[in-house]
């Protein structure tokens, strides 16, 4: 009976562990999915992997609805200075990027990833505290 619930504790160890070295949301889009579905599940798997925030991934989609319409490659007229699904300023992104991924993780530096600013803006809200300190208000959301 040891040996079973000693194997018990090293398999699920090793399990959580092994899925915590799989790079985060790894998704991949169905077909006949759309964009803001699959914006959708990638800022759930987000929260649920990053999280928690304010108001759980309700609110994640909430503010992305808000700022891009759900779509990763959106960025602000007539300049562009604000991209992705939570419009983050093109000049602050690099920085962004740097603070809240890891290398091994293989995410694309770009804003306008999905996958990547998903990520990084729920990294930077759990890190925060709220989603106005982040630079989000939750306003209608």
């Amino acid at each position: 009976m040891f040996v079973l619930l000693l194997a018990g504790v090293v398999l699920g160890t090793t399990s959580a562990v092994a899925q915590q070295l799989q790079p985060p949301c790894e998704l991949h889009r169905f077909d006949g999915e759309t964009v803001q579905h699959f914006s959708k599940r990638r800022i759930t798997c987000a929260v649920q992997r990053f999280g928690p925030v304010p108001g759980g991934a309700t609110r994640a989609i909430c503010i992305a609805r808000r700022e891009s319409g759900l779509d990763p490659a959106a960025t602000s007229d007539p300049t562009g200075q604000y991209r992705g699904l939570y419009q983050h300023d093109r000049g602050m992104w690099p920085d962004r990027y740097d603070e809240y991924t890891i290398p091994w993780w293989e995410l694309s530096p770009r804003a306008l990833n999905g996958r990547t600013n998903s990520i990084v803006t729920i990294r930077m809200v759990r890190e925060a505290g709220s989603w106005r300190s982040a630079g989000w208000p939750p306003t209608g959301c």
